[in-house]
């Protein structure tokens, strides 16, 4: 059809295969609602003999994507590889410079290049989506490029990554340690092999850089963002949250202060009932806060061949509406060379309550002496329990957990260092910070 969208796809791994899927089975559905057909003319992967359960009847196979990139017989690249090196940048940016829109759901990519890939877009007048870039299947790109150009964000934050969310999920409702955890997640295909880019928390990162991006109006920057996985997460941090009255989540948290941006990366406890603490296994939420609209929160799912098909597929919608020689929207939300560059605001300037977990000597004297330490950086305790020891612990030995009322990161750390000079300590101190999000 001559008014059809072209579309070249480039990976056909489980997004790349359900989106071959979806525009196929849906594809009356799809023009009545973008008003032309989307039409698959060209597709690209490691493997041309790999089963895929796929019919590419009439869809010209391309060995390398830089040359399904720069077809003359496609309108969009669709670009499902991932990294943010070679293939994936090389094509991406081949296919913007040759005149094709680009639809992408690669975090690293962006994260690394973005703000050059928009540079690019907007000069040729062409659109860079990226709506399956960003926790799968919830509309939080469309939200805050279109929705809340109103509105001043003051801040942005939520569960960004399905695998670890699974993990302290299962760690809490079934009692497996972390390792456990771990392992199930990678039988039953929620983690990957090679599981450290979830768990150390960088995936999480490149997403809240892109979200970051959007909602201050600041270049992309996933080197500032303070990173801290779930790997120190222990079972006896899950249930001392739980009697506490908290759960952990791995979260995503960027604010605006009077200093810059604060973006960080690690685990949180969240009080229970709260709606953030109730998104459980591979669900994802964001939540944005901002001046005219208030709060909102989103969720759903977070991954998965389906849901980013889906964001996808809203992604190449969005293009077959839109009016050849039209000015389109900048891809991160303003024009990409008036972004501000992002100024890093210290972590430890960060207030809010505490959870700390001790292993500290069972003798008199020891309970005053972190008391001591507390009070010199002006920290007051909400609570103080000395719980059961579990496993291994030495008879002198006990576990103390503190709850503190709000304070700063760099008061918590020097009381601590003075903890440890004491000799108190046994190990390292556990310190996980308290949110109070919706």
């Amino acid at each position: 059809m001559s008014n059809s969208l072209r579309v070249g796809i480039a990976g056909l791994g489980t997004v790349g295969t359900s989106l071959v899927h979806l525009l196929q089975d849906k594809s009356d559905l799809l023009a009545d609602r973008c008003g032309r057909p989307l039409v698959i003319t060209g597709v690209t992967a490691r493997s041309k003999e790999k089963e895929r359960g796929l019919s590419l009847d009439g869809v010209t196979w391309f060995d390398d994507p830089l040359a399904l990139a720069t077809d003359d017989n496609s309108d969009v690249f669709v670009e499902l590889i991932g990294g943010d090196g070679e293939p994936a940048y090389g094509a991406v940016k081949a296919a913007l410079e040759s005149g094709k829109h680009v639809v992408t759901a690669n975090k690293a990519l962006l994260a690394k290049h973005g703000v050059e890939l928009a540079e690019i877009a907007e000069s040729k007048g062409l659109l860079l989506n990226y709506e399956s870039a960003v926790a799968g299947g919830i509309p939080i790109i469309k939200v805050m490029r279109e929705s809340l150009t109103a509105n001043t964000v003051t801040r942005i934050s939520g569960i960004l990554n399905g695998t670890c969310n699974y993990i302290l999920t299962r760690m809490e409702d079934e009692g497996m340690s972390f390792e456990d955890c771990l392992k199930d997640a990678q039988d039953l295909g929620f983690a990957e092999a090679d599981p450290t880019f979830d768990i150390e928390g960088n995936d999480t990162a490149h997403k809240l850089a892109i979200l970051t991006s959007l909602a201050f109006g600041t270049a992309i920057a996933p080197d500032a963002i303070y990173l801290e996985g779930i790997t120190r997460i222990s079972i006896e941090d899950i249930e001392a949250a739980k009697d506490l009255g908290y759960r952990i989540k791995l979260l995503g948290i960027a604010t605006k202060t009077a200093s810059g941006v604060e973006s960080r990366v690690h685990p949180a406890m969240v009080p229970l009932g709260s709606a953030i603490a109730e998104i459980g296994g591979v669900t994802n939420a964001v939540s944005v806060e901002a001046d005219t609209v208030g709060s909102l929160m989103m969720s759903g799912p977070g991954a998965g061949g389906d849901a980013t098909a889906s964001a996808v597929a809203g992604d190449l919608c969005d293009i077959a509406k839109s009016r050849p020689g039209h000015q389109h929207g900048p891809a991160l939300g303003q024009p990409a060379q008036s972004l501000m560059p992002h100024e890093r605001a210290p972590m430890r300037s960060h207030e809010g309550g505490y959870f700390i977990r001790l292993t500290v000597k069972d003798q008199p004297g020891t309970m005053a002496a972190i008391a001591t330490r507390m009070a010199e950086q002006s920290i007051s305790l909400e609570s103080i329990v000395q719980r059961r020891a579990r496993g291994e612990l030495e008879s002198e030995q006990a576990p103390i957990i503190l709850i503190t009322h709000e304070t700063t990161e760099q008061s918590i750390r020097e009381a601590l260092k003075g903890v440890r000079e004491d000799g108190c300590l046994f190990g390292e101190p556990q310190m996980i910070r308290i949110e109070s999000l919706g």
